[in-house]
């Protein structure tokens, strides 16, 4: 090597240097120091429990509330509490939870998967978090105002069902909770908080979106933000994509392993780092063909031709025969071991989410008139006529406002989050917003209140081969009452053993295959330790390993360089949805609704 390119190489390496830092450098809003919340004194309720069923809150939520059931839990966990449930009208069910002895002034609402219709507080996201493991917490949640899983059948029964899972039913909760908490210590929260994955990812950012005064800070891990796109065209298309003309189906659970150790073969070094993880998925142009068994010699180790084509299609995601997209993208490589009883089904098994909600969805929620009662998932054309009609009520349903300037006024943090390897969700959708608020607000504007964090090998809402374990309930606790704006947050994974439950993954499907997820283990359950930590920056830095030392130890990474998503690779048929104000607010009754929009 001679001087000349030694100089040459230096100067590069000092570009990058330069270039690297002056990325992170826009992200230190303020001190990053350590993640600590502020401290507050604990209050002691001034009514006995039992006396919330008589407080009146009609005033307070907009709407006749109904208090069911207040009753005092000495052994509650972590912490004894105050459960109190009840119900906002029509049907609207919350529950919130208020600690007898240490509340330390902050709320926390909690949301749900799937299309909801189950009432269960989740806190996920908060191993670590002081105020969670000590119950010093007034938690809420809600099941959206229905009962029932992903038939969607409550979009038929009165729209104002319809309405309640879109929007309502999350804020009326929020608005009960707050006043449940003034009655109950004479004082209301002083800090408030949401955190929700999957739908309750989309549930997230419908209120920083439609009511910026309800949080101080949310984060939103793998939002269902499309929802009208997501539940029909990527979900109908993986499902139908996958059966053969028999109804069987066609790629089945025992060779995702194969295809995936085939992804990783391919593209796992070119990210720079061959560490079992695709770090950069859009940049792993990847064909099944690879895995193609010869003629006549398929001994199990490969795919047949069907098989091959199969997972292009679902590679591929929906699009019309023009080739223009009908969602943002299919699931990413690196991503196949979590097919399994999403579009593949299990050993064994022919039960598969992605049939079950689309269908459902189409068949009572999407379309304001619902189709025949004999319609099917089969009924489902991927074409631009019927994207256009399938999305009319895109405006009721989805969450893509990107001018969140009312919440940042206001002093709201939020916290995107998704894991690269999601089967259920392409982290494309939540990249596009992002992008999209960058677009409207000013990205130097954004970076004051937002951050976007993708995680290798993070499968939904938790799990997966990469480090996808994290406490980001104190880092958002931090920013909001220290100022201490995130930059890495470490992410730990977790080796095969006990599960907490799986929030954002619909009730009665299977979790992600592999790592713990959910909150601390209970009384019985093994804490497991790490066998790898990762730090995971703000999008679009990415993680770049120093060189040295163990690729399991989070220390010996540091920021690299910023790798924005091309804009040609957020292109689709839905990329105007993310525009400013383009909401509908509506009322229903019976089979009809009426929505006026604020634009």
């Amino acid at each position: 090597m001679n001087c000349r390119t030694t100089t040459l190489m230096r100067r590069v390496a000092l570009l990058t240097i330069t270039v690297c830092m002056s990325c992170i450098a826009a992200f230190a809003q303020s001190p990053a120091a350590s993640v600590s919340s502020a401290t507050l004194s604990a209050v002691s309720p001034i009514m006995d429990c039992a006396k919330l069923t008589a407080v009146e809150m009609n005033r307070q939520v907009g709407a006749k509330t109904f208090i069911t059931s207040a009753v005092a839990v000495p052994d509650g966990k972590p912490a004894p509490y105050c459960r109190v449930n009840g119900y906002v009208e029509p049907m609207v069910k919350f529950e919130v939870r208020l600690p007898l002895t240490e509340w330390t002034q902050r709320f926390v609402q909690t949301g749900c998967g799937g299309l909801c219709g189950d009432l269960n507080i989740r806190l996920g996201n908060a191993d670590g978090c002081y105020p969670a493991a000590h119950g010093e917490l007034a938690l809420a949640s809600t099941d959206m105002g229905h009962s029932g899983g992903m038939d969607g059948k409550f979009g038929e029964e009165d729209y104002q069902l319809r309405i309640d899972f879109a929007y309502r039913g999350v804020h009326v909760t929020t608005l009960a909770a707050k006043a449940l908490i003034a009655a109950y210590y004479g004082q209301p929260a002083k800090y408030s908080y949401f955190a929700g994955c999957s739908d309750g990812g989309r549930e997230a950012l419908m209120e920083a979106q439609r009511f910026p005064e309800d949080f101080n800070g949310i984060t939103a891990g793998a939002p269902a933000m499309n929802f009208t796109t997501q539940n029909t065209f990527y979900h109908g298309w993986n499902a139908l994509k996958n059966s053969g003309a028999d109804g069987r189906p066609i790629l089945t659970a025992d060779k995702l392993p194969i295809l995936h150790k085939a992804v990783l073969d391919a593209c796992d070094a070119a990210d720079g780092l061959k560490d079992g993880l695709i770090s950069e998925p859009l940049s792993c142009h990847f064909d099944p063909a690879a895995v193609q068994c010869k003629a006549g010699h398929d001994d199990g180790t490969c795919l047949s031709a069907a098989q091959v084509q199969a997972a292009r299609n679902i590679y591929a995601g929906a699009h019309d025969a023009e080739g223009n997209k009908l969602v943002l993208s299919g699931p990413l490589p690196g991503s196949e071991l979590a097919w399994q009883g999403v579009y593949v089904p299990a050993a064994g098994g022919a039960r598969i989410m992605s049939s079950m909600i689309s269908a459902g969805s189409l068949k009572n929620l999407v379309y304001e008139k619902n189709p025949p009662a004999d319609y099917t998932l089969a009924d489902l054309k991927f074409s631009r006529e019927s994207f256009n009609a399938t999305t009319q009520l895109h405006a009721l349903y989805d969450a893509t406002d990107p001018d969140l300037s009312s919440y940042e006024k206001r002093g709201g943090k939020l916290i995107l989050w998704h894991g690269l390897a999601d089967p259920h969700i392409s982290p494309l959708n939540t990249i596009a917003y992002y992008t999209a608020m960058a677009g409207v607000m000013g990205d130097a504007e954004v970076k004051k209140f937002a951050r976007l964090y993708l995680f290798p090998g993070g499968y939904h809402c938790g799990g997966g081969e990469g480090p996808f374990s994290f406490d980001l309930m104190s880092v958002m606790m931090a920013w909001v009452e220290q100022g201490k704006a995130p930059l890495a947050i470490v992410a730990s994974h977790l080796p095969e053993g006990p599960r907490g439950p799986t929030a954002g993954v619909p009730a009665g499907m299977p979790g992600p295959p592999k790592g713990r997820m959910g909150p601390p283990p209970g009384e019985g359950e093994v804490q497991l330790k790490p066998d790898r930590t990762r730090p995971v920056y703000p999008y679009p830095l990415t993680t770049m390993y120093r060189g040295s030392g163990s690729i399991d130890e989070a220390g010996n990474f540091s920021a690299g360089n910023a790798k924005p998503v091309p804009a040609a690779d957020l292109r689709w048929l839905g990329a105007d949805f993310y525009t400013a104000h383009y909401e509908l607010w509506c009322t229903g009754e019976g089979a009809s609704m009426s929505c006026k929009s604020t634009r």
